[in-house]
């Protein structure tokens, strides 16, 4: 079902979920769930139908944290450096190969439920301008100024650009 997956050993961690194509969109949650190589689930789904109908032919669902969690509440409340550093190195040495890569925020308001979230955010972000690649969030940001989840999205929304470094200031 889907061409690009990495993982740890023993899938308990997700690094990188998609279909490739030459012009990949980089949709950036929070933490994985349940899909993996052959089965979908309702984030993945709506990810992929969003990137198809604004003129993507690939998409990259990957993480702030790549540790799998059905509910954010489960995320262990220190992170585990390695496994986040294991994962912004697989996500850039994908984006490095596509010019100008586009990354959509969607980790919704759970982003300030551990600490750790907005720290691999920051360091995610420096790695995404040194390969010049481009933010942004889909429909309207939440009241508290996150971008939205995207399986709480309609369709019939639009991409707007994401200034992250303003964004970054507002969290820390």
């Amino acid at each position: 079902m889907y061409d690009l997956y990495q993982c740890n050993a023993d899938d308990t961690a997700r690094f990188i979920l998609g279909k490739n194509g030459a012009r990949k969109l980089f949709a950036v949650g929070l933490n994985p769930s349940t899909a993996n190589r052959e089965n979908s689930d309702t984030t993945v789904v709506k990810v992929e139908s969003v990137a198809n109908n604004n003129n993507f032919n690939g998409f990259v669902m990957c993480n702030l944290y790549p540790l799998r969690s059905t509910d954010p509440n489960g995320l262990p409340q220190n992170e585990d450096e390695k496994l986040r550093k294991i994962n912004q190195h697989q996500v850039i040495n994908l984006a490095k190969d596509v010019q100008n890569p586009v990354f959509w925020a969607a980790w919704g308001n759970n982003i300030t439920m551990r600490r750790y979230l907005p720290q691999a955010l920051h360091a995610l972000s420096l790695e995404v301008q040194a390969i010049e690649g481009k933010w942004l969030h889909f429909g309207k940001l939440t009241k508290s100024g996150h971008p939205r989840h995207p399986s709480r999205l309609s369709y019939f929304r639009k991409f707007f650009e994401f200034d992250i470094v303003n964004y970054l200031r507002n969290i820390a």
